[in-house]
């Protein structure tokens, strides 16, 4: 082996001649970082994994379905050698030499002019790692790299200055770990964080000392409405050159209010980024042993806001038209209104014995569910001093879960 370290380097290959020799598995798992550089690649090879196969389908690469010739790499930029014929590829890495195109070859590190580094990227950085002889560890340190730099842990600011920008940012249904990790950089990334009450408040504990958190329950209202002075208080940290991040419980555009404020921040010119989150309409049923929809048993879910009374005039819910629906109904922020929304269901037809599931703080280590059917889901939270945050799940589903839940 030689004592010298290989050069990193990175190759440029938009439009630019690659020959792929070999389509089994190695060619699988590299030839669409090649696509993605936009290379203009062919592909030889007599046969094909399916896999390799629908990328030539879809065009994205050139097959010929054959073996190698002699005179294969003319007008190539970089070869990748894969087959498992080890006199093809002696002769092909020969021409390539020859030819002084740079040459990875899979079966002899050691005879090939190049490596592939174990590659990985997170939001515009690629990270390359080469470690020798020792594939493996080059692709645990390139693990751990694109991983930190995802979620955080490893610090890297940008130091381009950057315009007024807010990210409004879904942090899921309460366990830190469902955030999702473009969510947890954001975060990472922030100077100040207006923060719901519903979002996963352990998040909040890892920023740094310097990063402004706010409540945004606490904000002073004065003479605007809530909502409108959680938009002027995003407005006017964006506008002091702030990175601001709204976090959210669930996801933004799931009852959270998003759209309003993503309107508000477009009309005072302000960029704004969604990063969808985990929303509890799924991920809380899921946690409790809830499938929402399961073959043979429900083909449809939906989600309703509950926090408005089905005999108010304010409400926009056709509550006659779900009680005709079989799949499974999903209820968030119903837990002041469940007694009334179940005799209602009922009233429209909905069977009294079907079954109910509330699921109070779920995901979190708080959670717990309480099982009822709709003729005894109003006594029986009451009964059971249930809460917010919970959700409620209407229907037949609610009873495949295997637990004992009393």
């Amino acid at each position: 082996m030689s004592e010298h370290f290989a050069y990193p380097v990175g190759l440029r290959l938009s439009g630019r001649r690659v020959v792929v020799l070999g389509a089994g598995q190695v060619a699988q798992r590299r030839l669409p970082a090649l696509i993605a550089a936009g290379a203009d690649i062919l592909l030889i090879s007599p046969s094909a994994t399916a896999s390799v196969e629908a990328m030539a389908e879809a065009g994205e690469v050139r097959w010929e379905r054959r073996r190698y010739r002699d005179g294969d790499f003319e007008g190539a930029w970089y070869v990748l050698i894969t087959t498992d014929d080890p006199e093809a590829n002696a002769a092909a890495s020969a021409e390539a030499e020859a030819r002084r195109i740079w040459c990875v070859r899979s079966d002899d590190a050691q005879a090939a002019s190049a490596w592939t580094p174990a590659t990985g990227r997170s939001e515009g950085v690629t990270v390359a790692v080469l470690t020798g002889e020792d594939p493996r560890r080059s692709a645990a340190v390139r693990d751990a790299v694109v991983e930190g730099l995802r979620d955080g842990a490893l610090a890297a600011p940008r130091h381009r200055a950057r315009g007024p920008h807010v990210a409004l940012v879904g942090g899921g249904p309460g366990d830190p770990d469902l955030i999702t990790v473009r969510g947890r950089r954001l975060l990472a990334e922030a100077d100040v964080v207006v923060a719901d009450r519903l979002g996963p408040r352990d998040l909040l504990d890892e920023l740094p000392p310097h990063v402004e958190v706010i409540d945004a329950a606490k904000i002073p209202y004065g003479r605007f409405m809530a909502q409108e002075a959680i938009n002027n208080a995003l407005i006017e940290h964006a506008k002091a050159g702030k990175s601001v991040v709204r976090l959210k419980g669930g996801d933004p555009f799931v009852f959270g209010r998003g759209m309003e404020e993503a309107e508000a921040l477009a009309a005072a010119g302000i960029p704004c980024t969604v990063v969808p989150g985990i929303s509890s309409s799924i991920s809380v049923p899921g946690a409790a042993g809830i499938p929402v929809t399961h073959r043979g048993v429900a083909h449809e879910f939906t989600v309703v806001s509950g926090h408005v009374a089905p005999d108010d005039p304010s409400s926009l819910v056709d509550w006659a038209a779900l009680a005709r629906l079989r799949g499974t109904l999903v209820l968030l922020m119903a837990v002041e209104k469940i007694g009334a929304i179940a005799a209602t269901l009922v009233a429209h037809g909905r069977a009294a014995d079907t079954p109910v599931a509330v699921v109070q703080e779920g995901t979190t280590p708080g959670q717990r569910r309480v099982d009822a059917t709709l003729a005894t889901v109003g006594e029986r939270a009451a009964a059971e001093g249930i809460r917010p945050p919970a959700v409620v799940v209407i229907g037949d589903v609610v009873a495949l879960s295997s637990r004992d839940h009393g």
